[in-house]
């Protein structure tokens, strides 16, 4: 219902400051128990695990219940903000107090919550609480009767070229609207970000991101702190700020693989290990974009998608093992 209220991008730009206070708060105890000589480590409140991944700000649960609130606001015609794509994709929308609204948000958080609870218990080997927010998407088009993937309007789901001419609908063949008419305005394809989806510039975006996320990893030692700032950083996204590059899906995997491998003498290993595992993070959230969100009318999020295909990849390198261990990913024992 938060998510709902505030809006999903909004609820997801506090997961990040939320994120930062809780490994900041991490970092410092651990160096001030070493000055002092105890263990703090049982002691330090888990900022990071109660609220920012918890019920409170949980992507799972704040993020996607908003998605699916403005997916179920735009089937029923509750929104006509004059956003450039379907109306069902509009995140930075927030809903304040309209009942019906906040109760649907309230109902997908608690879905997120299960598919995180249960995703976790059992152990499966990816990131719970992304599963819970791919999960999700799925369960609010089902539920709201809108397309799992949608129609290619150019030459397969993979092409944008359509975007970049500036095709519309009614040039691909018309979609009906709800009042009989044509959707003239709205394009034949629409990239999750029209700034980010060329391949040479997303990889490209993965190379800096993933050395950035395995750097602050290695120096700090924390799995999330890159996630936090990526996460945090998207305010500038929602305040309207052109160009503006999406990366929580990029330095995550990037500081998992690299303080899975640690520092010390095999820190430029793991430096280089976790740059590969960002472009890959960055390549593979552009994939799940091309095929889930481009031609369909609701949110899907590439980068939590992103996020369950590079942790179940290092779960199964873990289990295999080529990795010494997975980190925080899950695996089965």
């Amino acid at each position: 219902m938060f998510g709902a209220a505030l809006g999903a991008l909004p609820a997801f730009i506090f997961t990040g400051f939320m994120v930062i206070a809780g490994e900041a708060i991490n970092i410092l105890t651990a160096q001030l128990g070493e000055v002092a000589g105890i263990a703090t480590g049982d002691v330090a409140p888990n900022v990071t695990g109660l609220v920012a991944f918890g019920p409170v700000f949980g992507p799972h649960i704040a993020f996607a219940g908003g998605a699916a609130a403005t997916a179920y606001a735009a089937k029923n015609g509750k929104m006509d903000t004059g956003f450039d794509y379907h109306e069902g994709k509009n995140i930075l929308y927030a809903f304040g107090t309209e009942p019906d609204i906040l109760l649907v948000g309230g109902v997908f958080g608690v879905l997120g919550m299960f598919i995180r609870q249960l995703s976790g218990g059992l152990a499966l080997p990816w990131d719970p609480i992304a599963m819970g927010v791919t999960l999700s998407a799925v369960a609010h088009r089902l539920a709201f009767g809108y397309p799992l993937v949608g129609e290619a309007r150019g030459d397969g789901l993979l092409d944008m070229s359509p975007f970049a001419r500036g095709d519309t609908r009614t040039a691909a063949g018309g979609d009906v609207a709800a009042d009989g008419g044509v959707e003239a305005d709205r394009l034949a394809v629409e990239p999750w970000l029209p700034h980010q989806y060329k391949w040479s510039g997303v990889a490209v975006l993965g190379l800096a991101a993933g050395i950035l996320g395995a750097y602050i990893a290695l120096v700090t030692e924390s799995f999330f702190l890159g996630f936090g700032i990526s996460a945090a950083s998207l305010l500038f996204l929602n305040l309207g700020v052109e160009k503006i590059p999406v990366t929580h899906h990029i330095t995550l995997p990037a500081s998992t693989a690299a303080l899975i491998l640690g520092s010390g003498p095999d820190a430029l290993v793991a430096l280089a290990v976790g740059t590969v595992f960002g472009v890959y993070g960055a390549l593979a959230g552009e994939v799940h974009q091309r095929v889930f969100y481009a031609h369909s009318d609701t949110h899907w999020d590439p980068p939590a998608a992103a996020i369950v295909v590079t942790t179940f990849t290092i779960a199964v390198l873990a289990i295999i093992g080529v990795f010494p261990d997975s980190g925080w990913v899950p695996v089965p024992v």
